[in-house]
């Protein structure tokens, strides 16, 4: 397994893991140790109010526990990622028609793209950061293929970002991609073959990353997954396996060279996370990399996890085949579609209002 001179992100230094540290533990002690230049932002971060929490902008305490209620529902399931193995049996399992079922299985559980990749090094991460007990854990064994699917979020939620209704897409579309990722794995597994399921509080691997090397997209200015069905209004999840399958190739959408005349996430950002011209080199790959200790702050404040970025993406919104498909070649269909935006939305779609049964 080629790494291709690609830097392994390790968990341990993602917001969500840090934010997890509790002052007085090992786990604590050991990361501000080796990371002091991070204390003091991460404890500014600790101190302020909980996503979803009184005192952020978007607290309702009828509405804001939705949200609430699914990543608990999600913490209790977490644990099902991994499983026995059952004994292989003798069926033959051919790769081009596992592929299909596997596709077709996702599908039918309500993913909207599913596509498969040769896992490489740097899909996973280096490190566990989360939970504590696995904190530090090297991660070293990996399984051969990476199973990537997309459920879509509402737009109409998602334009209404930053207020709760966002939020609450967003946390479902974390819940269907968790079911759909669970039930692959234990089938894969009744077959004999290992499978783990990759999911919110519980990931060895990026999945972006893995998604847009199984043909799902690519990754755009705001460091985030863009399709070329539904823009960056995803919810992603994978499945690792040792089960034969056949891969996908690769999306040459043109992504990147839409979002260097594009821009429109930078400037809507209200945390200025998102950085403005060409991309640079970072860890080996030429991309864009967002702040996201400024991100964070702002989910914190506002108390959802934003979503303006998501809102303002000009791919979020419906966008005609025949303009995606000359996207890389064509500066005039690609001024096309930015003009269209703006006529239609301006500098990005807002809904004030919440849906009526909220």
């Amino acid at each position: 397994m080629k790494d291709d001179k690609i830097k392994r992100t390790d968990e341990r230094d993602i917001i969500f893991a840090r934010m997890n540290y509790k002052k007085g533990t090992p786990v604590y002690d050991d990361y501000y140790s080796r990371n002091p230049h991070k204390k003091e932002t991460d404890e500014a971060l600790r101190a302020m109010p909980q996503l979803g929490g009184e005192g952020t902008a978007t607290y309702d305490p009828v509405n804001s526990p939705i949200a609430d209620a699914a990543f608990r529902f999600l913490a209790d399931i977490k644990q099902y990622s991994e499983g026995e193995v059952q004994p292989r049996k003798d069926t033959p399992v051919h790769p081009t028609v596992m592929t299909e079922r596997i596709k077709g299985i996702a599908k039918f559980y309500n993913a909207k793209l599913v596509g498969v990749t040769k896992m490489q090094g740097y899909h996973y991460y280096s490190h566990r950061g989360r939970p504590d007990e696995q904190y530090g854990k090297k991660i070293d064994r990996y399984h051969k293929y990476g199973i990537a699917f997309a459920v879509e979020m509402d737009r109409e939620m998602i334009f209404r970002a930053p207020q709760l209704p966002e939020a609450i897409a967003v946390t479902k579309g974390y819940v269907e991609a968790a079911v759909i990722g669970i039930v692959l794995s234990y089938y894969i597994r009744e077959l004999g073959f290992e499978a783990r399921n990759h999911m919110d509080g519980n990931y060895l691997v990026v999945a972006p990353l893995v998604a847009r090397d199984a043909g799902l997209g690519e990754i755009g200015r705001n460091g985030l997954l863009i399709t070329r069905e539904y823009g960056p209004r995803v919810r992603l999840g994978v499945v690792t396996t040792d089960m034969p399958l056949t891969v996908d190739d690769r999306t040459a959408l043109g992504i990147a060279r839409f979002c260097r005349e594009c821009e429109r996430c930078v400037k809507t950002c209200p945390g200025k996370a998102i950085p403005s011209g060409p991309e640079s080199e970072v860890d080996g790959i030429s991309r864009w990399k967002i702040d996201p200790d400024q991100c964070y702050q702002r989910w914190r404040s506002i108390g959802t996890d934003c979503g303006i970025c998501l809102a303002s993406c000009p791919f979020s919104d419906e966008i005609p085949k025949e303009y995606t498909d000359k996207l890389k070649t064509s500066k005039s269909v690609r001024k096309q579609i930015l003009e269209n935006h703006e006529r239609k939305h301006g500098i990005r779609p807002y809904i004030k209002d919440k849906p009526e049964w909220l």
